[in-house]
């Protein structure tokens, strides 16, 4: 059985509440482990086979797979059924696998570096800023109510996530706010 190494009020949340979204969470193991936290708290746990002592971690037999985006395509590929990935073959696969990596190349080190008020041109050159990243959102969802249309995707859980973590500090458009609302509430 595939085993999810989590520590609460971390990155790992979202992978857990995809597995409940899944409706997998018979099928997938949840281990619980300490990391060490921003505020100090916390600390490596020896439990945690991460390399990096960081969550979310995902074992299955020898295999690993680590990052939330690699997370979610394993997931949503092992298990078809929910509908929440797109599976290969599937006309939005490109679209999906491309949110996945701008979230993780993109939205979040740009959300990052906003809350740390860290700016810099080749930040910016490489990464984009806020609101180039805000207007891509903005775009994708004006016309439909999720990223890949008409229904909710495990990409729509990744990218809304720092606009759920980081509230009001996260400047987002009526178009993007009704966008985390929407997947806000798939979530709850």
């Amino acid at each position: 059985m595939p085993t999810l190494y989590h520590a609460p009020q971390s990155r790992s949340d979202s992978i857990v509440t995809l597995i409940e979204l899944m409706n997998i969470r018979d099928k997938v193991e949840i281990v619980e482990v300490t990391i060490p936290r921003q505020d100090g708290s916390g600390g490596p746990d020896p439990k945690n086979p991460h390399p990096e002592g960081k969550v979310p971690f995902l074992v299955d037999g020898d295999d690993h797979v680590r990052e939330r985006g690699a997370i979610i395509v394993w997931l949503t590929d092992r298990f078809p059924d929910s509908g929440l990935g797109r599976p290969a073959g599937h006309p939005q696969r490109g679209a999906f696998l491309s949110w996945l990596f701008y979230y993780q190349g993109v939205i979040e080190p740009v959300a990052v570096l906003h809350y740390l008020k860290i700016d810099h041109p080749v930040i910016r050159a490489t990464f984009r800023d806020l609101d180039t990243m805000v207007r891509q959102l903005e775009t994708a969802v004006s016309d439909s109510p999720f990223l890949l249309g008409q229904d909710f995707s495990a990409a729509d859980l990744l990218c809304a996530s720092p606009f759920m973590f980081f509230g009001d500090a996260m400047p987002a458009p009526p178009a993007v706010k009704a966008w985390v609302d929407r997947c806000a509430a798939r979530m709850s």
